[in-house]
């Protein structure tokens, strides 16, 4: 099925190269020394594979109508900046003068929807996200709202965990909306059997709750509206923008997912099987399975999620690396 030209689609990528020495410079200006999970090596090193994103992007999803490629300033020598789908967008260009510059990834998310020129619907990836089989328009929006998964879930604070930010996230969406008569008045949405087994019991169990513990997440690309972006904005700027002045990431800040759990609440979304993508966090047993995953492909998106825990990280890039240049052996329009 062709697209809805009138209702384009745009991609969403944001990178970062953290080798790039002026880069490098700037934050050592603001991050001293203090190691820590948001500023770490481990947050920025390389895995050598962006080539093969817009690769699997051309092979998969030729009908995307526009990716904007966000970026601190640095680009790949590779990527060839005059093909016409390619939009490169500093942070300058869209993030306000008084949050820049930063190096929390809340602060670029936050604001993308001032990038000039997004189509209203559009979908975020990070760079560990891609494509692993085609994919259709509809895979992503259908009848003007983007697909996901309704789940409840309670969050987990763990070392390191993201709980911190998507409990700053739950603060604004339960002082918004009633849980049960969000439930109530989507319930086929919310108990629809394509949310999957386990997300349908959880939504039954967790029905009593008298407010919204959490949300089913999963470390993947999401879709989005630009119009929640600017009524969230609208709503509760104070918190956004307190966020956004954090040169890097703090606990209690908001990040993205609060967008996607006001489009959950607000019934913005249809529903998306759970099993459409994946992320798979690198390690042992992992690592098997994506591989797996990556030749023979069980998921349409998966994310190679990177972590302090990782071990052997040369071995594993090299694998990959591999694995993604015999699944897409020939280069995009994108490259040079």
């Amino acid at each position: 099925m062709k697209p809805d030209m009138n209702k384009p689609i745009d991609f969403v990528m944001i990178w970062v190269d953290g080798s790039d020495p002026e880069w490098r410079k700037e934050k050592a200006q603001y991050d001293g020394s203090v190691v820590t999970s948001s500023n770490s090596e481990v947050r920025y090193r390389d895995w050598d594979n962006l080539q093969y994103w817009f690769r699997s992007v051309e092979k998969y999803a030729p009908w995307v109508n526009k990716i904007h490629f966000v970026t601190w300033g640095h680009l790949p020598p590779w990527l060839d900046t005059t093909n016409p789908k390619l939009n490169i967008v500093n942070h300058k260009d869209y993030i306000p003068k008084e949050y820049l510059p930063t190096f929390s990834s809340h602060t670029i998310e936050l604001n993308l929807h001032r990038i000039e020129g997004l189509a209203e619907q559009f979908v975020y990836f990070n760079d560990d996200i891609f494509l692993n089989k085609p994919v259709k328009p509809e895979d992503f929006f259908k009848d003007g709202l983007p697909l996901d998964v309704g789940a409840i879930n309670c969050i987990y604070f763990g070392k390191d965990s993201a709980g911190f930010f998507h409990a700053a996230d739950l603060v604004i969406i339960n002082s918004h909306f009633k849980k049960k008569q969000v439930m109530k008045r989507d319930w086929k949405k919310w108990y629809h059997p394509k949310n999957g087994y386990m997300n349908v019991t959880k939504n039954i169990l967790l029905y009593p709750w008298l407010w919204f513990p959490g949300f089913y997440n999963q470390h993947v690309s999401n879709n989005f509206l630009k119009s929640t972006f600017e009524k969230v904005w609208a709503e509760e700027y104070e918190t956004l923008h307190e966020t956004c002045l954090h040169k890097f990431r703090k606990n209690g800040d908001v990040n993205q997912w609060v967008m996607k759990y006001w489009q959950l609440a607000e019934g913005n979304f249809n529903v998306r099987r759970g099993d459409f993508a994946f992320c798979y966090h690198v390690k042992n047993k992992n690592f098997r399975r994506l591989c797996e995953d990556l030749k023979e492909p069980q998921h349409s998106i998966i994310c190679i999620n990177d972590n302090a825990r990782t071990d052997d990280f040369e071995g594993k890039k090299q694998t990959i690396v591999d694995i993604f240049e015999t699944k897409f052996p020939h280069k995009s329009s994108f490259e040079k």
